[in-house]
């Protein structure tokens, strides 16, 4: 996983997470619905970034292939 696709990937989360507080604050349910899809995007799009990496390995030997 790359330093971009990390950053992009928390950046995604905590944007739902500032859109499903906001929502709460307010009370508006279809902005917490959105944050925490968002939020939840967020986590899955990581969690595949490691899979791939784990599958592909992370050493100098093995190039991975996209």
């Amino acid at each position: 996983m790359t330093l971009a696709d990390k950053m992009n990937n928390k950046a995604r989360e905590l944007r739902g997470r500032v859109k499903r507080n906001a929502g709460e604050v307010t009370g508006d349910r279809r902005l917490q619905a959105e944050g925490r899809a968002e939020e939840r995007g967020g986590h899955l799009r990581q969690a595949g970034q490691k899979l791939k990496d784990a599958f592909l390995g992370s050493g100098p030997r093995r190039r991975p292939r996209y």
